[in-house]
């Protein structure tokens, strides 16, 4: 039998660990917004902090891209990595910075929802997956090879689903609930209409970015939770299902929040530490009677991954001044050499590399 949900929201029991799990979660988003809006490149920050989203949300749907081969990808070097499923994580990306522009004149809402998908399904999955529409036909969920008759989830069936759409668009734009409760609400709803022939988890998790910039819960868009879901995989679908099943809300809830926590604070430190190593950086060039070097350190924020021509493109120099710069900071041991190729080198800064490629914190920090 297909899932109709009813409208949000539910009604919530305040369980003393539901009220702690709130606190703890509004405490570790306040510090980011406050001491991750003070760095001093932010900005320049979110670009990585995008695409590791944009890997790990679509790593949960099976695409196996790493982070480390989108961003070699996009700064020209040759990956071995699938081009279709590069291009699934790339999607993603080109769809979230999209949401984030399109907000201050569209807010979230139905039409939202279909642009982002349009430009999340682009040449990925041809014409099955009907992009920016809505789907007509029953979809559900499962096993490989499941059908309807032994699905694991049947979402609600089209006769049914665009009221229940019409009901979630306008729980979105309520004002008498702590955000941070209303977007776990929000998502867990998203997923049980399942709108979409395809894309809706990715959808949905793009989604809460979005609410949290809109509602302006955070100066700039750092926190993502793809991270966390991916890293408790079973436990997301195991409450995601128990809400539609028994109306769990309160379990879910508490979960999503506990995941908001560790994910504030584990950007935050991923955040430190990145401008701590380019503050080392700058400190270590210096002394270079050229400034491009220092320029480059900064750029090193926005992708690990460097051709010499990039460089020299994207800093506004000429390709020797590039190739200097660049031979500067790989004797430093800021950068290597990742390819043995004479022309075209890709080199990388390893150590932001790594701290971007960390696992998912999900464990309270000391100080919480």
């Amino acid at each position: 039998m297909a899932f109709v949900p009813d409208p949000l929201p539910p009604a919530l029991e305040w369980s003393p660990a539901l009220v702690r799990a709130l606190s703890d979660a509004d405490r570790a988003v306040g510090r980011l917004a406050g001491e991750g809006g003070r760095l001093p490149n932010p900005h320049l920050l979110i670009r990585p902090f995008v695409r590791r989203e944009a890997v790990l949300s679509s790593r949960i749907e099976g695409t196996q891209a790493t982070l480390g081969e989108l961003l070699a990808a996009e700064a020209g070097a040759v990956v071995s990595r699938s081009p279709a499923d590069l291009c699934e994580v790339a999607n993603y990306v080109v769809a979230l910075e999209y949401g984030i522009k399109r907000l201050p004149k569209l807010p979230l809402s139905l039409r939202l929802v279909r642009e982002l998908h349009a430009r999340l399904m682009e040449g990925v999955r041809g014409n099955q997956a009907t992009p920016g529409e809505f789907r007509r036909s029953q979809n559900w969920i499962g096993p490989p090879g499941c059908t309807l008759s032994n699905a694991t989830y049947v979402p609600p069936p089209p006769s049914e689903m665009m009221k229940c759409l019409g009901a979630w668009e306008k729980f979105l734009h309520v004002t008498n609930l702590p955000p941070l409760v209303q977007v776990g609400l929000v998502h867990s709803q998203f997923e049980a209409i399942h709108p979409f022939l395809d894309g809706n988890g990715r959808i949905g998790r793009l989604l809460i970015t979005l609410f949290l910039v809109e509602r302006g819960i955070l100066p700039r868009p750092l926190l993502y939770l793809s991270a966390f879901f991916e890293a408790t995989r079973r436990d997301y679908y195991d409450r995601l299902l128990a809400v539609t099943e028994r109306g769990e809300w309160e379990a879910w809830i508490e979960y999503f929040l506990y995941g908001v926590a560790r994910q504030a604070e584990d950007a935050l430190s991923r955040a430190e530490r990145i401008n701590s190593l380019l503050e080392k950086w700058r400190m270590a060039v210096a002394g270079s009677s050229s400034k491009v070097p220092a320029a480059l350190v900064d750029r090193l924020a926005e992708n690990p991954y460097w051709t010499i021509k990039r460089v020299a493109q994207r800093l506004g120099v000429a390709y020797t001044t590039a190739e200097r710069a660049v031979e500067r900071l790989e004797a430093l041991g800021i950068v290597t050499q990742t390819t043995d190729a004479k022309r075209g080198r890709v080199y990388c800064a390893t150590t932001i590399l790594k701290i971007l490629e960390e696992p998912a914190n999900r464990r309270p920090s000391r100080s919480t």
